[in-house]
C-alpha cells in the first residue's frame, strides 16, 4: 500500500512541475513551444493508450502510476533549465 501511495504522490508533484515547465515554454511562442504543443499531445494519447493496455489486462494500480511516472520523470529532466 505504502508504496503506490508513495508513487501517486511523487506522480502529483512532478506532474505539476512538468506543467508548470511547459506553461513557461509554451507563453514563449515561437517554433520551441509549437514543437512542445505537439510533443505533449502525442505523449498524453500514447500514455493513455498504454495504460489502458495495461488495466485492461489486469497490471496493477501500482505498475501503470510506475510507468506513467517513468515518463514525467523524463519529461521534468528534458524541461528543466
Amino acid at each position: 500500500m505504502f508504496p503506490s501511495f508513495f508513487n501517486l504522490a511523487m506522480l502529483t508533484i512532478e506532474a505539476q512541475q512538468v506543467i508548470w515547465l511547459r506553461t513557461l515554454k509554451l507563453a514563449a511562442g515561437g517554433p520551441a513551444a509549437q514543437r512542445e504543443a505537439t510533443r505533449m499531445v502525442a505523449e498524453k494519447m500514447a500514455a493513455g493508450m498504454k495504460a489502458g493496455a495495461q488495466i485492461a489486462t489486469g497490471a496493477s494500480a501500482d505498475k501503470v502510476i510506475r510507468g506513467v511516472r517513468g515518463k514525467t520523470r523524463a519529461n521534468l529532466r528534458r524541461l528543466k533549465p
